[in-house]
């Protein structure tokens, strides 16, 4: 079996999990920006969660299949249809050898995940099938998508038709979205007046948000105690002794604009960071779009890792709903 690219929709990519393992030699964990919401969509079509499937960003690609198979779209809200037919989300549908599928505009959210049973079935690259554009690794020749391609599906079970995510585990963030903040290494870079401002101001998505990062506007801009600047380091205050880029972890060039470093971030550089966003809280983001009004939050370890058990929680009770 396999899927036919019509149209590429807008960063459409094969995803799964990511490559864990590798970022001591600069390659990222990759994989799906919202893990939930690839995990869900494999599980309703039968697969593995870590299965690869597919991401798309903003707009939905256009897709034929080639032989009966089994499908399901999560994530952001952008209808799917079949031959012009609008199927539900969260939902496995089937979709029959030579029907084609489409989607709406986006409603919210900001990014969809398209499973089909069996999985897709590119070669593995140091053992996961998500696309690095970046590092031309893995997926589909190490790309995004482009019209004529032709993704190979593996062997699937299709019948598990009609299964649905309930809509209490379903999640997309709400504005104003709040983002949970672990102070990290370099927080005493930062005046008292910095460290007050940074969780008290408004910000938004700037529209340089992309897997890499998330760069954030609006407020103030930050400051930081006098220093002698380190050997090695640059002349800006926001520079430091080239560090190791936790995922998540908040760097702020010249102290005016937040990136959190996403799925495809280096792994290095000379930015101090202030705090991490917790891993709870890291698959919202890749639902933000651009302009999407944000508050930081701070917390202590003990909350993240509360909020991380709940996580764990959701993600069972999810398991538990499509076993």
């Amino acid at each position: 079996m396999a899927i036919k690219v019509l149209h590429h929709g807008l960063a459409t990519t094969v995803q799964d999990l990511g490559r864990p393992g590798y970022f001591h030699l600069g390659i990222p964990l990759g994989g799906a920006m919202d893990r939930y919401a690839m995990r869900a969509a494999n599980l309703l079509v039968g697969n593995d969660e870590g299965a690869a499937g597919l991401e798309a960003v903003f707009l939905g690609p256009k897709l034929e299949f080639t032989e009966d198979t089994l499908v399901a779209v999560t994530g952001a809200d952008m209808p799917a249809k079949v031959d012009g037919v609008e199927q539900p989300g969260w939902t496995a549908f089937p979709v029959r050898a030579g029907q084609t599928l489409t989607f709406d505009f986006l409603k919210s959210g900001a990014r969809i995940y398209i499973a089909v049973a069996g999985g897709i079935d590119v070669p593995l690259a140091l053992g996961s099938r998500s696309t690095y554009p970046i590092g031309a690794l893995g997926g589909y020749n190490g790309r995004p998508l482009a019209p004529g391609d032709e993704l190979p599906v593996g062997a699937g079970n299709t019948s598990g038709k009609g299964r649905s995510v309930g809509a209490q585990l379903r999640r997309l963030p709400a504005a104003p979205v709040a983002l949970r903040v672990l102070p990290g290494l370099y927080w005493d870079r930062l005046s008292d007046e910095a460290k007050q401002s940074f969780f008290a101001d408004e910000w938004k998505v700037a529209p340089e948000a992309d897997r890499m990062g998330y760069r954030f506007r609006g407020g103030r801009k930050l400051s930081f105690v006098e220093r002698e600047q380190p050997f090695g380091a640059g002349s800006d205050p926001s520079n430091i002794v080239d560090s190791c880029y936790p995922y998540g972890s908040i760097q702020v060039p010249g102290g005016t604009e937040p990136i959190i470093l996403h799925r495809d971030a280096v792994s290095g550089g000379g930015y101090f960071m202030l705090g991490t966003v917790i891993s709870a809280d890291m698959d919202l983001i890749g639902q933000m779009q651009p302009h999407t009004p944000t508050r930081f939050v701070e917390v202590t370890m003990d909350e993240a890792l509360a909020a991380r058990a709940e996580e764990n929680d959701r993600l069972e009770a999810l398991r538990a709903s499509l076993s």
